[in-house]
């Protein structure tokens, strides 16, 4: 499979920001491939949907500006509808557990989160934010949550340390189990 392919393929599942050197390791490729690919990459997605931007250390694929309409007019159809079961299960978990990574909340709900993280940051519920020493962007409450619950802080929440402890015995026996 061509190299552009696999990046492709790659963003589209971090649907994150990724560093160019994680690329040139992860696909055991040079500086001048990388670019090559990068150049082929944003040729073939010119006339799609989907583009390439690019930083001096990082690529990501975004959508096109004229996409910006019928995001938005979708965008707002979303912030209408309930939040679901999904979504409160998930905003539990990053007020029990924050700062947590995508992947740990995935491996806690057993299923890819990704959708309903976007739709909780677009809302203003929660925050991202890279963590440069584990490498990974970390989900925490937004202060607007806190607002939206009528609280000053989670530790205000019904029976917070008595779900704080519980949440951590669970990821003690998580852990006992994966070592």
């Amino acid at each position: 499979m061509p190299i552009d392919v696999l990046i492709e393929g790659f963003l589209f599942y971090k649907s994150a920001p990724q560093k160019k050197l994680v690329l040139l390791k992860l696909f055991d490729i040079n500086e001048a491939d990388l670019k090559e690919a990068i150049l082929v990459l944003k040729e073939r997605l010119i006339s799609g949907a989907t583009r390439l931007l690019e930083t001096d250390e990082q690529i990501q694929l975004v959508t096109c500006s004229e996409m910006t309409p019928i995001i938005d007019a979708i965008r707002k159809n979303e912030m209408k509808a309930d939040i679901g079961k999904a979504g409160a299960e998930t905003l539990a978990i990053i007020l029990y557990q924050e700062p947590v990574s995508r992947a740990d909340i995935d491996r806690i709900r057993g299923v890819n989160s990704a959708f309903i993280l976007r739709n909780l940051l677009i809302r203003g519920l929660i925050e991202r934010n890279h963590n440069k020493a584990r490498g990974v962007f970390e989900f925490t409450i937004s202060p607007s949550l806190l607002s939206h619950l009528g609280i000053t802080a989670k530790q205000e929440l019904p029976d917070y340390s008595l779900v704080a402890t519980a949440v951590e015995k669970f990821n003690a026996s998580i852990d006992l189990e994966t070592s």
